[in-house]
């Protein structure tokens, strides 16, 4: 699926109509674009709202009440013929407890719906406002007085990363752009190159977009890119796709 088409998929996303292929595309093209990520945090938001606004939540106690109360209600009238003012007080009193019961499932649902769409609201505003945060840090370091880069190649020329780092900040960064997504169930990990022995920088779930690394510098001879299982390993263990050095 082309970035364009991903674009268009925040209404499908916040609304859950993707299956899961294609909300998992989504979510790593989500993690590094910030205009889909406040797209679909508004949509969960009004999506939220519209809920709430059917959604009165019972006192507890009501609940109580009405649940314990319904497996003594009867479905059908006993086979007698009492009176016609007891007949319709009876019946009234049960289709009474029989719409409150429905009443009380159908609150207690929309309230729950409620509650969840305005959590995938606060996610997703928590993760634009994390890449928000990554990249304006990344564009100070760009301005440090003694701020350097090397660009390179991702392995097979698919894709090019770029390392920005600064001696006086003691940190370092690294923009990708046009590498290939990571399989299922893997990602990108950055690592600096301390001589030979690869120490963790940091995780970049997809082939575009912008890192601020782990940890100083420290005298690395450069940083290196792997592709790892979700969630990084403590040691490099697949070849490089990407060598950048400090020179």
């Amino acid at each position: 699926m082309s970035a364009a088409d991903l674009h268009t998929l925040t209404g499908a996303y916040a609304t859950h109509s993707l299956d899961p292929a294609e909300s998992a595309e989504f979510e790593r093209h989500l993690a590094n674009c910030a205009a889909c990520a406040q797209e679909v945090a508004e949509f969960a938001a009004t999506l939220a709202r519209l809920g709430a606004a059917q959604a009165l939540l019972p006192p507890p106690a009501l609940k109580d009440r009405v649940m314990a109360a319904l497996p003594t209600l009867r479905q059908e009238a006993p086979n007698v013929t009492p009176a016609p003012g007891r007949r319709r007080g009876r019946l009234t009193r049960s289709w009474a407890k029989l719409a409150l019961a429905a009443c009380l499932a159908l609150t207690v649902g929309a309230g729950a719906v409620a509650v969840q769409q305005n959590q995938q609201a606060e996610q997703a505003r928590a993760r634009a406002a994390a890449l928000q945060q990554q990249q304006d840090r990344f564009a100070g370091l760009l301005t440090a007085p003694d701020a350097r880069t090397a660009t390179g190649a991702a392995t097979g020329g698919t894709g090019v990363g770029t390392v920005v780092w600064s001696n006086s900040r003691g940190q370092a960064g690294f923009l990708a752009s046009g590498m290939p997504a990571p399989a299922e169930g893997s990602t990108y990990e950055l690592w600096f190159n301390d001589a030979g022995t690869m120490r963790p920088a940091g995780l970049l779930p997809t082939g575009d977009g912008v890192l601020l690394l782990t940890g100083p510098p420290d005298g690395a001879r450069g940083i290196g890119v792997t592709v790892e299982p979700a969630g990084g390993s403590a040691h490099p263990t697949t070849t490089p796709v990407m060598l950048l050095s400090f020179a």
